[in-house]
């Protein structure tokens, strides 16, 4: 009797729908691990990580997730072997220029963003970039931010610069310089800080990853690597996440 009404009780559907977190941040770590102990070649982990991405994606917008942020690129990953770097690339590109078929029924709700520094990246991928983000302005079901050469110092440095500019310039007072200021001024404007972070493969750190938005986000590390990560494994993430008592300081 117990294990039944434990295996009920543990079900998403029984999630109120404001219990559902609003922003998921993730950190799709173990795609290398991943492939090396399936005897494959790197890039087919990284392959199936963004397969797993897509259905992460669409979990995310069926559920009523709001916004979804994932760690694609980093620019610390710029120092790994040009051809890794550049099998990434030509994945990220293609599925920005093939977003509409790549993100299947559920496209229409979509609105994908990309943040971090467009340095160093090639004009055929931030021309995809513009395209992608300009078709799917208005969709309103689900805001994916994808991070590409992307460092959470570089975002609070560029936000620095942005505000000091302002200053300079006279349209803004260092009196007026508050957090919801500070929090409009980074790469992601006015989204919500995120709720949960989800780090897979078991590693237990953030590794230069929204340093300002993480200030009250609750962590989850499961062992598996991301490319084993399924929609059930989200599940009891949130159902994990809707018994925490979040107090944010208080």
């Amino acid at each position: 009797m117990t294990d039944t009404k434990k295996k009920k009780n543990d079900n998403i559907e029984q999630i109120a729908p404001e219990a559902i977190p609003a922003h998921i941040a993730i950190i799709p770590d173990g795609n290398r691990r991943w492939a090396r102990a399936h005897g494959l070649p790197i890039g087919a982990g990284h392959k199936k990580g963004i397969d797993v991405f897509k259905q992460i994606v669409e979990h995310c917008g069926n559920i009523g997730v709001k916004y979804l942020t994932f760690y694609a690129f980093s620019s610390e990953n710029n120092k790994r072997s040009e051809a890794e770097v550049s099998e990434l690339m030509s994945l990220l590109l293609y599925f920005l220029k093939n977003s509409d078929r790549e993100l299947g029924k559920g496209r229409k709700k979509v609105r994908i963003r990309v943040i971090g520094r467009r340095e160093g990246l090639s004009d055929e991928l931030c021309e995809a970039i513009d395209v992608v983000e300009e078709k799917t302005k208005n969709n309103t079901g689900i805001t994916v931010l994808i991070c590409i050469n992307y460092g959470g110092r570089d975002e609070i440095v560029d936000c620095v610069r942005s505000v000091a500019k302002k200053v300079e310039e006279g349209s803004l007072k260092s009196s007026d310089i508050d957090t919801a200021l500070v929090c409009s001024s980074m790469y992601s404007g006015d989204i919500p800080s995120p709720d949960i972070l989800i780090r897979s493969s078991g590693e237990k750190r953030i590794s230069n990853f929204l340093l300002w938005g993480l200030a009250y986000t609750e962590f989850f590390f499961p062992e598996m690597y991301w490319p084993d990560f399924t929609p059930k494994d989200l599940d009891d993430i949130i159902i994990e996440f809707s018994k925490r008592n979040r107090r944010f300081g208080v």
